[in-house]
């Protein structure tokens, strides 16, 4: 089988030569701290895929956010961080060695409805000749004859509003000023839209991907109501556009406990979790036993097992095999792989994958 045609039979509970073989990825720090990687030269998640041998798989992604955005610069510095302002408007304050963090936010550039309507005039127009995608390019790119799985990225509808307005600011947002939330979230809808009008009619896409992120270990960051009221009725319209273009399977990058929200996703065709983080959430078994064949899984094995030694390993590695053999799921690290992973406690799950998914030939 071709990557294409594995990816295809396994999201839809068809028979596989074997499991399709992938990773997330892995921190910025695995690259200076591994060996692996040192030694031969890997510094990016694309080298590691190609050194690793993973099934590839692709996405095609228009200019679906902010044009322009906003230009990062520095605005100061202490001994030890610098405060930024990002391309997303926020002022942030980030560690001066780089390392692996999430910025401490100090300021969004939208606070109110009026900062809302500047931005969205400056850099949310759906007529910006920027927002024109070159078909003729992207085709040489991906010709109809690939023999890999390619999908259509369909952005985000409240996660990267998230990202402008901070965690604390949209929580507040959605109480304070809710139409100006609603406003956002119909504008991203828009600029998805344009997107999928120009891309749809060119390609016979295998998926859908969408990113959110707006999850944490206790559950969604907005509410249930506001969630049904506003967003999903926006996933609702772009699902129209996938269907009626043959796409079956979408998934949305949302880490943290999506149980809340997952009802709502698989009601508005999102029908796949990935990289599905297990900690702040459950075995994926639960939500398959749950959901049935309706639900889809990418990622879910569990990274602190993956960090714990080859017992762990193992062991975890057993819980997932049913799931591969049912179909529906394909497994990887339930996010990027962190650098507390020794390389090679990492070299031996992936070829414990190998021995147990059918990888080897």
């Amino acid at each position: 089988m071709t990557a294409r045609e594995r990816f295809n039979r396994q999201m839809n509970y068809q028979d596989i030569d074997r499991c399709f073989n992938m990773e997330f990825g892995y921190w910025a720090e695995n690259f200076r701290s591994w060996k692996i990687f040192t030694e031969n030269g890997i510094t990016t998640n694309e080298e590691a895929d190609l050194f690793f041998n993973f099934d590839p798989i692709f996405s095609i992604k228009a200019n679906l956010w902010m044009s322009p955005a906003f230009e990062k610069k520095e605005i100061n510095r202490t001994a030890t961080t610098s405060i930024i302002q990002n391309e997303d408007g926020l002022m942030a304050e980030v560690p001066l060695d780089n390392h692996d963090t999430i910025p401490h936010y100090l300021k969004s550039a939208i606070e109110t409805p009026d900062d809302w309507l500047k931005v969205k005039k400056e850099r949310f127009q759906v007529d910006d000749p920027a927002r024109i995608i070159d078909i003729a390019a992207l085709k040489r790119q991906h010709p109809d004859d690939r023999d890999y799985p390619l999908g259509v990225h369909c952005g985000s509808m409240i996660g990267k509003i998230r990202d402008m307005l901070t965690f604390e600011g949209l929580a507040y947002a959605c109480f304070d000023y809710p139409e100006m939330v609603e406003d956002m979230v119909e504008t991203a809808c828009q600029m998805v839209e344009h997107a999928l009008d120009q891309l749809l009619p060119h390609w016979t896409f295998d998926y859908a991907s969408g990113w959110e992120d707006i999850c944490f270990n206790k559950g969604p960051i907005v509410t249930i109501d506001f969630f049904k009221q506003v967003v999903v009725p926006r996933y609702k319209r772009i699902n129209q556009k996938l269907k009626d273009h043959g796409i079956e399977i979408w998934y949305t990058d949302c880490d943290g406990d999506v149980r809340p929200l997952l009802p709502y996703f698989l009601e508005s065709g999102i029908n796949c979790l990935f990289p599905y983080e297990v900690n702040s959430c459950t075995h994926p078994a639960d939500l398959f036993n749950q959901c049935g064949r309706e639900l889809r899984i990418m990622g879910g094995f569990d990274k602190m097992q993956l960090g714990a030694g080859r017992e762990a390993i193992h062991a975890y590695m057993e819980t997932l095999k049913p799931l591969v053999e049912r179909g529906g799921y394909i497994p990887f690290c339930d996010h990027r792989c962190p650098p507390n992973v020794d390389d090679q406690d990492y070299l031996y799950y992936l070829d414990l994958k190998e021995e147990m998914f059918g990888l080897k030939k």
